[in-house]
């Protein structure tokens, strides 16, 4: 086996939750375009049809479910599709989440509780339910954010608190898991990459943004699709309960 063939996931089964545009698609993509077989989660059933022809489209196979992560039976029922289809669950990559931005003494505990709910209580339960049933070798990536590292000028403690939460969470589930399971379990801290997210900031905010990076510009999908890639294959065998920063040199400035 050479170098190259450790970054291959041929035979391996791989759910992305959030799969229904953006970054998920992305991440689908790129675990098929490695070998995978991959299991699409989100909302929007009617995107992830989508999401499951572009998939299929590389010669690999998709199984698509409607999924709101913050519902623990949803979770669990998505994962026992992916072992109906495919017999196994090798990767979980935890993408789906939402963004606020509300000032803190304006944000209401129903808007608050809606954004910890799913980027944060959500990874949790996909998490527990891929847990259960991973074999040794198996690999979780929590999709947190580098505003779980550092801030960025927008009102965003709901987001900013459930990125920080999954960083911790990360670190424990690989404490508990790794040893006793074979499961590594890591966490990509995002920068600026265009998403629906993005689309919804402030007119000039993402300019201003770039001056504070050493890489000058916003990342492109395709290099952090390409680091989900790393972490979930054996290429990353010896690396759990990290966050890897992904961000052009945000968190250093």
């Amino acid at each position: 086996m050479t170098s190259l063939d450790l970054f291959r996931l041929d035979g391996r089964v791989a759910i992305v939750t959030g799969a229904s545009a953006g970054l998920g698609v992305a991440f689908a993509l790129a675990l098929a375009e490695a070998g995978a077989d991959v299991v699409l989660g989100a909302r929007r059933a009617d995107r992830l049809a989508q999401t499951a022809a572009l998939v299929e489209a590389t010669g690999r196979r998709a199984v698509a479910v409607a999924t709101d992560v913050s519902d623990p039976d949803a979770c669990t029922a998505l994962v026992q599709a992916g072992m109906e289809a495919f017999g196994k669950v090798d990767v979980l990559v935890n993408n789906a989440g939402v963004g606020t931005a509300v000032p803190a003494t304006r944000e209401s505990p129903e808007q608050f509780r809606s954004v910890i709910d799913v980027n944060l209580n959500g990874c949790y339960w996909m998490a527990q339910a891929c847990g259960r049933v991973m074999q040794p070798g198996s690999s979780i990536i929590n999709i947190s954010s580098v505003l779980g590292l550092t801030t960025a000028g927008l009102p965003q403690a709901a987001y900013a608190s459930s990125k920080a939460g999954l960083i911790g969470m990360t670190r424990d589930l690989a404490q508990q898991w790794t040893g006793r399971k074979g499961i590594r379990v890591n966490a990509l801290a995002p920068g600026f990459f265009e998403s629906e997210m993005t689309e919804q900031y402030p007119d000039g905010y993402l300019d201003l943004m770039k001056l504070r990076l050493p890489a000058g510009r916003a990342g492109d999908p395709a290099e952090l699709a390409a680091t989900v890639v790393f972490l979930a294959s054996d290429a990353a065998g010896y690396i759990t309960g990290q966050t890897l920063a992904v961000d052009g040199g945000m968190t250093i400035t």
